[in-house]
């Protein structure tokens, strides 16, 4: 079964021009259910984590910081939210959505987060929305528990992981992948283990040429025995945050190699849903729905 980690504080109130984005945490969960396409009990809801788990990725002094709400008036700029309890919250939860996720796709295959890919957060700081780094804390989690060896953090946002690179940077159990816009935000980018910079305006088909010339060779090289994947549909060309040009059928079909290859290849994968702010919500709705769709299709 298709196991997806989903809480209502996935869609915590944020101040009017922030709100946009967090209405497809509500709105993905309701369509998916709808059509069908996932009953109730495909649901989890995530509760705290044990601390030590982001401890396991996040500086002592970072997480007392943010816990406390003592962070500095520039690091709180960084982030980008005003902080409040709740949204911190919200945060740690949805790294425990991730880890247990994790924990389900050793068993199923495949798991789901509807929120995540906070890629940007830092060991010792928060950045662009993201306070906590929800993938590599459950990266960290499967390694400490000794349920991986080698892992492959497959990041197809349209921006760069550059949180998850610092992080891992000297860890040779995780390989860092990031395919994304040159021009996007980070404008500094960190070195991933393997970085793919894309022009603006990349379409599917060249998108998906450099993907599939990619993915498969370095499965071969790096032999892992497991995969997260960050979904994000901020490569539409409809994205406002974004600069390539994709569709919606060709993210779609992103989301069918990387899942089929890994089903292929019986590579347990977790997925964290990422980006996407296309200024109709539908169209992010959609894209997001579809690669549940294809999970389910190709894994159940």
């Amino acid at each position: 079964m298709l196991k997806i980690a989903y809480h209502p504080i996935y869609t915590h109130p944020l101040p009017e021009k922030h709100r946009f984005p967090m209405i497809k945490y509500e709105l993905l969960p309701q369509q998916l259910l709808h059509e069908g396409t996932c009953v109730k009990e495909n649901f989890f809801a995530p509760k705290t984590p044990n601390s030590d788990c982001i401890l396991a990725v996040h500086s002592k002094t970072y997480y007392k910081d943010l816990i406390d709400q003592s962070l500095s008036s520039k690091a709180v700029r960084k982030i980008g939210f005003p902080l409040s309890k709740e949204l911190i919250d919200r945060e740690v939860i949805i790294a425990d959505g991730t880890i247990k996720a994790s924990e389900y796709a050793l068993q199923y295959g495949i798991a789901m987060n509807i929120a995540g890919g906070t890629h940007h957060a830092y060991t010792d700081r928060g950045e662009a929305f993201c306070l906590l780094n929800d993938q590599a804390i459950g990266a960290k989690y499967l390694l400490d528990q000794q349920l991986s060896k080698k892992i492959l953090i497959v990041d197809l946002d349209v921006h760069q992981g550059n949180g998850t690179a610092e992080i891992f940077e000297n860890n040779q159990n995780v390989f860092t992948f990031s395919m994304h816009g040159a021009k996007n935000y980070p404008f500094k980018k960190e070195k991933s283990d393997l970085d793919i910079d894309l022009p603006n305006q990349t379409e599917d088909i060249e998108y998906l040429q450099i993907l599939k010339a990619t993915l498969p060779k370095l499965i071969k090289e790096q032999q892992p025995d497991f995969i997260y994947y960050l979904c994000g549909v901020d490569i539409l060309a409809t994205d406002k945050l974004g600069k390539l040009s994709c569709t919606i059928k060709g993210c779609a079909e992103r989301d069918r190699f990387v899942l089929q290859t890994c089903k292929d290849l019986s590579i347990p994968v977790m997925c964290s849903m990422g980006g996407g702010y296309s200024p109709n919500i539908k169209t992010i709705v959609e894209a997001h729905a579809n690669t549940f769709r294809i999970a389910q299709d190709i894994f159940f």
